[in-house]
């Protein structure tokens, strides 16, 4: 009997607690999550480390300029999918998820991008070694067939967007595939660990047009060593 009087004085107090609950948390309104806003990640190195091949303008401008806006449009995006929440008005549910996902691609993928690079004879350049060189050998059938297809990805990316050297867990092979902007054509069940960004402010300043150019050079920088603790 001590027992049933506990529960049903426990239960009396949720009843007023839930009661006395701001109307914001009823079922369908749950307040903002208040979260972590996302940030933009300093470079590994200095803007202009990685000359002649990239220059430190364009560094600087493509780190601080394009990068932040993808950072902040990302909070935006998020922000508002959160009022949406609170409010129950979903009338642009769809162009929210859009700028989610654009904007999240290009932090996600940028985020990657400074970290596969180090400047040449530094930790950039060369070629792979260890695992890392045995998964291309087996998913490519050679280190130059892989560097030959990679960079034809690269160079014919339709309008901006990227390459992308993707690791398939399903078969646990590696394969190379293109993105437009930084979200579309994008395959599941894949985990990106290397990627050079073709957007034409990633290159235009030095390179002009010459997309071909830019690529070529870039293989100069590549940090094989990051690629194999992304792939691990």
């Amino acid at each position: 009997m001590e027992t049933r009087r506990d529960f049903l004085a426990q239960a009396a107090v949720g009843a007023i607690a839930v009661a006395a609950a701001p109307a914001a948390h009823a079922i369908g309104y749950a307040p903002v999550p208040a979260g972590t806003p996302h940030t933009l990640p300093a470079l590994p190195y200095a803007a202009e480390a990685l000359e002649p091949y990239i220059d430190a303008q364009t560094m600087n401008l493509h780190h601080g300029k394009h990068h932040q806006a993808y950072v902040t449009g990302l909070n935006k995006a998020e922000d508002e999918l959160a009022k949406a929440r609170q409010s129950g008005d979903f009338a642009l549910i769809q162009h929210w998820s859009k700028q989610a996902a654009f904007h999240g691609g290009g932090h996600w993928l940028h985020s990657m991008f400074w970290k596969v690079m180090a400047p040449a004879g530094k930790g950039g350049g060369g070629e792979p070694t260890g695992d890392l060189l045995t998964a291309i050998n087996e998913s490519f059938g050679s280190f130059d067939a892989f560097k030959k297809q990679f960079t034809a990805a690269a160079v014919a990316v339709e309008g901006s967007g990227w390459a992308l050297l993707h690791y398939r867990q399903a078969d646990q092979r590696l394969i190379i595939l293109q993105a437009e902007n930084q979200h579309k054509l994008t395959s599941w069940g894949t985990t990106p660990i290397m990627g050079i960004d073709v957007w034409e402010h990633a290159y235009y300043l030095k390179y002009q047009n010459k997309r071909a150019d830019y690529v070529n050079a870039w293989w100069n920088i590549v940090n094989w060593q990051q690629v194999a603790a992304n792939l691990r």
